[in-house]
């Protein structure tokens, strides 16, 4: 458990960085919170019945103090098994609680739960209406624009009404639809076209309600032309894959003053981290692997991530070669 944490009121739903599986690990968050104090961040996404059956519920909850603010994302459609968790989110020290009803896996559709619930809104509006019950943090959802052949604004309106009724607070729209059967995830993030006029067609007929536009989203600028649409906006892969084009986020988004962040200062920052996660018997690519791109674009960058890899995933890494990387970066003025 964490000690107590207020949360602030810079309402950090206005960028949030996409719950992403095997990547926006804890690790990948404290990595990120070197970038930005004010964002929300999510845990990947935790099945609820894992959740109930297992004897280490640490390994999936636990995280650091300064992740906050911070939501996490459970999977599942049982009112029961979710309640629990969102009650579980609570005692461990979230900032709120995340519904998965976008991802398209074939694996988890066959768990029902994630994007083919947006078949069943009343199902999915028991199960809010559970969860709501059983905490009192926040109960928010992700979802898509619509799935299949069910994908008109009327739909989503009708979706997003009952789910709104049940006790959802906000809801983080995927501008595309999923085709559940013909395209795997990866392709369900690309081939189905965006379509923004449809997000904004719900946050106009809804105006009371809190949405969040996610999607293609790909650098600072476009994301502060969405912010005069809609509440937030959230980013998953463009940020993953380049996090040092989101240094100005708590300036540009949340007003605070400006700061220079550089990648040697942020692998500093995290070297107590990976410190302790060593002393807990972790390995240091389980965090190494997460910086690989914090430098692209610059000299020498593709041998800096080579060495990197090669040196960090030795079965006895330790924090001397995370030293080393910075100490690198920071003699070439990065």
């Amino acid at each position: 458990m964490f000690k107590e944490y207020t949360p602030n009121n810079c309402h950090s739903y206005r960028f949030s960085i996409a719950p992403m599986m095997d990547c926006t690990d804890r690790h990948f968050r404290v990595l990120m919170r070197q970038i930005s104090q004010k964002a929300l961040l999510y845990t990947e996404m935790v099945v609820a019945q894992s959740l109930h059956h297992t004897k280490h519920r640490d390994r999936l909850l636990d995280f650091d103090f300064i992740e906050h603010p911070i939501a996490l994302q459970i999977g599942g459609d049982d009112p029961d098994l979710l309640a629990e968790a969102a009650s579980l989110a609570e005692d461990w020290g979230y900032d709120e609680v995340n519904l998965n009803l976008g991802c398209p896996s074939p694996r988890v559709q066959s768990g029902n739960f994630g994007a083919c619930l947006m078949s069943q809104p009343k199902k999915i509006a028991c199960c809010i209406e559970s969860m709501r019950k059983a905490t009192n943090l926040p109960i928010t959802v992700k979802h898509r624009i619509g799935i299949d052949n069910l994908d008109t604004l009327e739909l989503l309106i009708d979706f997003v009404d009952q789910l709104s009724l049940a006790g959802a607070t906000r809801f983080a729209v995927h501008a595309r639809k999923a085709w559940l059967k013909g395209l795997n995830p990866k392709e369900n993030r690309t081939i189905p076209p965006l379509q923004y006029e449809r997000v904004a067609a719900l946050k106009a007929s809804r105006p009371g309600l809190i949405v969040e536009l996610n999607g293609g989203l790909q650098n600072p600028n476009e994301c502060l032309k969405a912010l005069t649409t809609f509440d937030g906006v959230m980013v998953g892969r463009a940020v993953y894959e380049h996090p040092m084009r989101w240094i100005q986020i708590d300036e540009l988004i949340f007003g605070d003053t400006p700061k220079e962040i550089k990648a040697s200062k942020i692998i500093k920052g995290i070297l107590p981290y990976a410190e302790k996660h060593l002393t807990k018997g972790g390995r240091l690519w389980d965090i190494c692997k997460h910086t690989l791109q914090l430098v692209e674009g610059i000299n020498g960058a593709r041998n800096w991530r080579r060495e990197l890899s090669i040196s960090a995933q030795k079965k006895k890494a330790d924090l001397k070669i995370l030293e080393n990387a910075a100490r690198q970066l920071e003699n070439a003025g990065h």
